[in-house]
């Protein structure tokens, strides 16, 4: 089959319908994602509150997801961006325990220095401590 008959069997603008086609799919199933994401994430509405919203978006898919869009849009956004902030203060609150642990690899080489300059050990303990500190 050649070039030209590939192209007359299946025109271009039958190629560009089945894209669109495609992509609305995958638009449409990202949608539920996020709105059944949402909906079960959410600790305001009961189970029935749920299985209701499940039920409606199933059975009247369009008219649904309209209806959740337009409802609950505003407050998916206020929930998403709180669910970020916890996120970053919780990983900021891991981060500063982490590295304020007053323990660390470069205070113990210095407490090792320190103990190297006054005399206490000598160059190997140092070497060795600096090592055990480094392999930490």
């Amino acid at each position: 089959m050649t070039l030209a008959q590939a192209t007359s069997e299946y025109p271009f603008l039958n190629l560009v319908w089945t894209m669109l086609v495609f992509f609305g799919w995958v638009i449409w199933f990202w949608l539920l994602i996020v709105i059944f994401g949402d909906l079960f994430r959410r600790s305001d509405v009961s189970g029935w509150g749920k299985a209701g919203w499940v039920v409606l978006v199933l059975v009247l898919p369009f008219v649904g997801v309209l209806i959740y869009l337009i409802a609950e849009g505003k407050h998916m956004g206020e929930r998403r961006r709180a669910e970020a902030q916890t996120a970053q203060s919780q990983f900021d609150d891991y981060v500063r325990t982490v590295s304020s642990s007053g323990d660390g690899a470069t205070e113990q080489i210095a407490k090792a220095k320190q103990l190297l300059d006054t005399g206490a050990i000598n160059s190997e303990e140092y070497e060795t401590l600096k090592q055990k500190a480094l392999a930490r």
